[in-house]
């Protein structure tokens, strides 16, 4: 785990979509055995239950889904606006579903002052709330992103970081 770290109080308009590394092709799964009563061109494959997937249209803020979106798209979903457009709205701090239903906080730069987050030049954290559709507060659950794929969740407002995607190792972090 990685520990205390501050937000920058700058806030980007919007951050860059990161650059994806395509995942290497999976190999396709060799067919039933046609003495088991099935001809193999009538089996339907279903995706595996563990691989998780998110519509690129589609509302998130949970902690598993907004990552998976963020590792799959580059981007955060597009309930997410920035503190500077939640401001606009009127918003001044707490819950934004008072001026922006539906919507959640995201996007705005991560200062990663204190250095808990691996430095690397050119490399820039954003963060989001997570679990605040419909909550009365901002709460302290958070993802923090870097435009070269790093993906972090803290539940303690950036006490404690779990890694959960690297793109620079191209996996999912268990």
């Amino acid at each position: 785990m990685i520990a205390q770290n501050e937000l920058q109080e700058e806030d980007s308009d919007s951050p860059p979509e990161l650059k994806l590394i395509e995942d290497a092709p999976e190999e396709e799964a060799e067919p039933e055995n046609e003495a088991a009563g099935t001809a193999a061109e009538d089996i339907q494959e279903e995706p595996p239950a563990d691989k998780a997937s998110v519509d690129e249209d589609g509302t998130y803020d949970s902690r598993e889904e907004v990552s998976l979106y963020i590792h799959t798209y580059g981007r955060l979903p597009s309930n997410y606006i920035t503190r500077r457009e939640a401001q606009e709205l009127g918003w001044a701090g707490g819950s934004v579903e008072n001026v922006a239903p539906g919507k959640c906080i995201g996007g705005s730069r991560f200062g990663n002052y204190e250095g808990r987050l691996p430095d690397k030049k050119g490399r820039t954290y954003y963060e989001c709330d997570i679990d605040t559709l419909g909550a009365s507060g901002r709460g302290a659950k958070r993802i923090v992103y870097s435009n070269d794929g790093l993906i972090y969740y803290t539940d303690d407002h950036y006490e404690t970081f779990e890694l959960l995607y690297d793109q620079a190792d191209n996996r999912q972090q268990d």
